[in-house]
């Protein structure tokens, strides 16, 4: 199947999901044909060195399912490491990634992609957007990724409510030219970032953010703190000494 032909990629990075993997499968059935209107639909499932029995139920949950690939890595990597690993293989011309764990509902995507208007080259989920919200998450993660947000809104654009989250659709350029480096967590808003400072237009979907259904979180808490504050002093330093007219980023 060439790339022109493949409309929409959906990446999913799975690590140590083996509780959630059937629930993941009935969740992806129920909207995939919708999703497949739009084209032809590809789904590439990577699993990030799991030690669990994650990537052999993958196989036998998607063993006849059309158009999807599973992608093993031999030890875990990291999110930021995993979700380059499914550009990698994406062949869409829009791609979209999303959590495993029902975060975000798989049926939320066709409101996430009709936002992805002509000038538009990113759709963010926005739990925090006015129209957003959130259900059940520990205080401690939202005070954290609230901060975090907001200080990339002084750093980068005021306009832009959430950076932090992994639900996400991208046209193919954005995926082909913006250069990330962050192997964990921070490689989510590092993308969207890098992406503004390349000229790329943003819009944000509002958004519900649920706690996991499934499983237990993957996020360190202490590791992730320090390199977005790691990243926001690069930001800054770079703002102050070159590269200023860069962070004139673009939104919608």
């Amino acid at each position: 199947m060439a790339a022109e032909s493949v409309a929409l990629s959906i990446i999913i990075p799975c690590f140590n999901e083996a509780e959630g993997v059937q629930a993941m499968h009935e969740r992806l059935v129920a909207v995939w044909p919708t999703l497949s209107r739009t084209g032809q639909t590809e789904l590439i499932l990577v699993d990030d060195g799991s030690t669990d029995a994650t990537y052999t139920l993958l196989q036998q949950a998607f063993a006849t399912w059309p158009n999807a690939r599973i992608v093993r890595h031999n030890q875990n990597q990291g999110l930021g490491v995993a979700l380059r690993t499914g550009f990698s293989y994406a062949r869409g011309a829009i791609i979209v990634t999303c959590d495993s764990d029902g975060t975000y509902p798989f049926n939320e995507i066709p409101n996430l992609l009709a936002r992805l208007g002509p000038d538009v080259d990113i759709v963010t989920g926005s739990p925090y957007h006015p129209e957003g919200g959130i259900e059940n998450v520990p205080a401690y993660r939202i005070f954290l990724s609230k901060g975090a947000s907001f200080l990339y809104r002084v750093l980068v654009d005021g306009r832009i409510n959430t950076y932090t989250s992994m639900f996400r659709a991208y046209r193919r350029p954005v995926v082909e030219r913006v250069q990330t480096r962050a192997t964990g967590f921070l490689m989510v808003t590092e993308m969207l970032v890098e992406a503004m400072l390349n000229g790329f237009h943003v819009a944000e979907y509002p958004a519900v953010l649920r706690v996991r259904r499934y499983g237990q979180s993957k996020a360190r808490v202490a590791r992730i703190t320090r390199t977005h504050l790691e990243y926001q002093a690069n930001l800054l330093r770079r703002r102050l000494f070159g590269n200023s007219a860069a962070l004139s980023s673009g939104t919608r």
